[in-house]
């Protein structure tokens, strides 16, 4: 993750010279973006699925306090323990303290956004616990001491060559640039752990209300190894994940898969009720869910409300113009992307996105992808009104663009002021635009150029040609 202490700018501008990031994020994201389109366009359901599946969050969301105590209890019944966490400080305690309590020393880990957002890792290790991520992705960014960039390819940023660097380097390996060469390599690594690990923590894409049911949408057998193998499984969800029916499960998961990585379903999707039963084989002595507010409750009655309907399925970043470019280091935070600015947000505060608010071409592309159709355009041109452009524009652009404002409402005075500003520009100008600005408007086009007012506008071009 990018230190915080520098600038949104400067992150993005190195970003912006690193030309295997550039590399990397083209190859995954196009791929991404045709997967998708062929599976949507043989899917002539998915737009009215999409509709039903906004509806069933916005319904969710009306009566969440009811659906999570349906699924509190009947959890409950099953055998299982939940918990609730109002910050990340809480849920890191309260899973450390179930580590502490069952003698865990070795925790493997199943891919978990969630896990992340409350730095989970740190606390495991201060307190003793190993944590081994085990999907792949986040297995190559644990060994290389870095952050996921993506919701659900952590490793987008890579390359297969800076991967098998990697390798050599932390695993005393020599190995190929090859994907498969790779996988088995950290599969073989992996095993080991797996079968001596005391504890498997997870996240949940979804969980059922009336069935009680932890769901999980994988598409590496890892998430159902954790779930089954370790003595204690540990499940962090945010509360706004809960689902009311089987049913309603059936629609996320005919558009999830979709959205996310182009596929008719994933690999992989497990349903978990309660621990293991007498009888059973396989799976754990101990099922533990906790439920994660940090932030997201005060937002059911805020501006972000629709930042909840989120199925974390990335598709929003990967057409975004913006991610393209940079990637999700940059953002610095936890969640990057379109939607990354909503969440970051919502879970830190307006002010910490007062450069991120601006992070956006505003193209509206991320609300076309997205599978719940959250309109994510219109929540940043709110968060850029509500206080954080206030906060941080300077007093002369806030002037300069009431002053712009004023003229726009008078056409008269608008007129005369085109030619003004053609002949106060042209020592500027270079071809089509203004590269540079004097005095303070210059930190205006510090980072953009400004466009050149034509040298014949609309209007007057109009004025000849109608009769």
């Amino acid at each position: 993750m990018s230190d915080l202490r520098t600038p949104f700018r400067e992150r993005a501008a190195g970003a912006l010279h690193d030309r295997f990031l550039k590399q990397a994020l083209d190859i995954a994201t196009t791929k991404f973006l045709a997967l998708r389109r062929d599976a949507f366009g043989q899917f002539p359901e998915g737009e009215t699925l999409r509709d039903r599946a906004r509806a069933i969050k916005e319904a969710t969301l009306q009566r969440l306090d009811h659906h999570l105590e349906r699924l509190v209890a009947n959890v409950e019944a099953q055998g299982g323990h939940v918990h609730y966490a109002t910050t990340p400080a809480e849920a890191r305690d309260i899973v450390l303290d179930i580590a502490r309590k069952s003698g865990t020393r070795l925790a493997v880990k199943s891919k978990s956004m969630a896990t992340e957002e409350i730095d989970l890792n740190e606390a495991l290790e201060h307190a003793g616990v190993t944590p081994v991520e085990t999907d792949l992705g986040e297995y190559i960014i644990q060994l290389a001491h870095e952050k996921p960039s993506h919701i659900i390819a952590p490793a987008i940023h890579k390359t297969k060559g800076q991967v098998a660097e990697l390798f050599a380097r932390e695993l005393k390996r020599e190995v190929a640039a090859d994907a498969e060469v790779l996988t088995r390599i950290a599969r073989e690594e992996l095993r080991d752990k797996f079968l001596k690990a005391d504890m498997g923590i997870t996240g949940a894409n979804f969980a059922v209300a009336e069935t009680g049911t932890i769901v999980l949408v994988t598409n590496e057998g890892n998430g159902r190894m954790a779930t089954s193998l370790p003595r204690v499984h540990v499940a962090i969800m945010g509360v706004e994940k809960v689902v009311p029916s089987m049913t309603d499960l059936m629609v996320f998961l005919a558009i999830l898969a979709k959205s996310a990585t182009g596929q008719k379903l994933s690999v992989y999707t497990t349903l978990v009720q309660g621990p293991r039963r007498p009888g059973e084989l396989e799976g754990p002595d101990e099922l533990h869910l906790v439920l994660l507010d940090n932030g997201r409750i005060r937002q059911i009655a805020g501006p972000l409300r629709e930042a909840l309907y989120c199925l974390r399925c990335g598709a929003c970043l990967n057409v975004c113009p913006v991610y393209r470019q940079i990637g999700g280091h940059a953002y610095g935070y936890t969640y990057p992307g379109p939607i990354g600015i909503l969440l970051t947000a919502m879970l830190h505060g307006e002010k910490s996105v007062k450069e991120l608010a601006h992070a956006s071409t505003l193209c509206g592309a991320c609300a076309d992808a997205c599978p719940v159709r959250i309109d994510i355009s219109r929540m940043l041109i709110e968060l850029r009104q509500s206080g954080v452009e206030r906060r941080t524009a300077p007093w002369t652009e806030r002037a300069v663009f009431r002053a712009f404002a004023r003229l726009l409402t008078m056409p008269r005075l608008y007129r005369w002021a085109t030619p003004l500003a053609r002949l106060a520009q042209r020592p500027f100008v270079r071809g089509q635009r203004i590269p540079r600005l004097p005095l303070f408007f210059g930190q205006w086009t510090k980072t953009r150029d400004l466009p050149a007012v034509a040298s014949r506008t609309f209007s007057e071009r109009w004025k000849d040609l109608r009769p």
